[in-house]
Parts: structure tokens; sequence; C-alpha cells
């Protein structure tokens, strides 16, 4: 299976080191994996914030762009979300004739395309895993708390994975951040609040580190936690996932 490695502009900008994981993690899976050049923003923004209209020609141009994959992934359950849900709308297409019907998220991938049982990484640290709010209720990475189903995790099972490593949660296991895109710009003062009072719940589980699969609710935390000089640190999945001892 060919895929086409999604890397969100905003990873591309601030965060390039979990792009270069994520390349990586897929290739070290025997995965045939390529990078499109000229990629741009999925959207999502200009979408969220009324805007669709300007959303439709970066879409079209997503959609050119990964034509030929037979698989999309990327590190970022909001912009998959984004392009899962929004694209068939905007484009006026049914969700098999575009490339919503092929997009995953990358540990949504590993677990359920590739199943991947075994992987070749070490990372001796504790961890508190962050489920984001589009990754729980949209992409079903784990189980809502608010159902009453039987709990999973799929970003737990491919921490498991690997060596060294302790895997802890927080008490309130799904509980928003209040990171939230244009939220945390038009609603500061909430978001704020929010985003302390979970990093104070994940430091409670005694981890070194907060991890989960969107960048966006990590970059959050992490400017909370360095303004505060708060005792934790934050690192994408995927780094984990590829790290080497």
């Amino acid at each position: 299976m060919k895929t086409g490695l999604f890397i969100p502009c905003y990873i591309n900008a601030l965060y390039p080191e979990v792009g270069i994981a994520s390349y990586r993690l897929l290739k070290s899976l025997g995965i045939d994996t390529d990078y499109p050049l000229d990629q741009t923003c999925c959207g999502q923004p200009m979408a969220n914030g009324g805007f669709e209209k300007d959303a439709e020609e970066l879409a079209l141009r997503m959609e050119d762009l990964f034509a030929k994959y037979d698989y999309v992934v990327g590190p970022s359950a909001s912009c998959v979300c984004f392009v899962k849900e929004t694209y068939p709308r905007l484009l006026k297409r049914e969700n098999h004739d575009c490339i919503s019907s092929r997009i995953y998220e990358i540990c949504e991938f590993i677990h359920d395309v590739v199943k991947a049982d075994k992987l070749d990484a070490f990372f001796p640290h504790k961890v508190s895993v962050h489920n984001s709010c589009h990754g729980v209720r949209l992409l079903h990475l784990s189980s809502p708390s608010e159902l009453n189903i039987e709990s999973y995790s799929k970003l737990r099972n491919l921490l498991s994975l690997v060596k060294g490593i302790e895997i802890f949660e927080p008490r309130r296991v799904d509980e928003c951040c209040g990171f939230g895109g244009l939220f945390s710009a038009e609603e500061p003062e909430t978001s704020t609040c929010m985003g302390i009072s979970k990093i104070n719940d994940h430091i409670s589980t005694g981890a070194e580190f907060i991890t989960g699969a969107d960048s966006s609710c990590l970059m959050h935390m992490e400017g909370l936690i360095r303004r505060q000089n708060l005792p934790i640190k934050t690192k994408h999945i995927v780094e984990i996932l590829s790290s080497r001892p």
C-alpha cells in the first residue's frame, strides 16, 4: 500500500520533529511512505472561523496532492477529523469520492490498519496520556467517559509496545485541555483555567511527560507549563513510538 504523509501546517512550522518522527515511524513498520512536497493548510482555521468558501481551494489542493495514495496519514487528530468530516460537504462529493474516505490519524492507522504488535522503541520515562476531544469522540482513539461502554485506549495500547516506559492516565481521563482552536483565542481566560486544571491532573500521576496525538493540545499545555514553570514536559506520541536507546 502506498501511503502519503500529511503534515499539518502548524506542525511543519512549529514542531518539525513530529513530522520527521512520523515518517521514521511509518518507514520502520515497513510501510511504503511518501511525503508530498508543497503541502499547505487543510483549511480548518478558515472553515472553523466561518469562512468555508476560503477553505474550498485548500481542500481541492489537498485532494489533488494526495490523489495517488491508497492511504493518507497525519499526526493530528484535529486536522484529520476536519478532512474526514468536512471535505465531502465542502467539495460537494460523496464520502467515497474524496480523500476523507482514506485519511487516518497516525495512531489510528498503525493500530487499526497496520495492526502493529511490536515496535523497536525505547523510552525509559513516566508518561501521562492526554486524550484530545477530537481523538476521543470523532476518531474513537479511546472510549468516551460519558458512555457506558468497556474502556479502551488505542494510544495506551501502542505505548505499551515501547520498552522501558511507564504509562499513566489522569483522573479526569478525557476532560478538555481548553485549547479548542479559536476558543483559546476568543476565551483566553477560560481556556487558561481549563489548561492549568488539566496539567495539574497530569502532574498528579507522577509523570515526567504528557503525551498525546494532537500537537495543538500539547502546544497549549506546553505554553502554560513554561509560563508557570510547572514540573512536567510535553512530547507527541510519535516521538515516543519512534524513540531509540
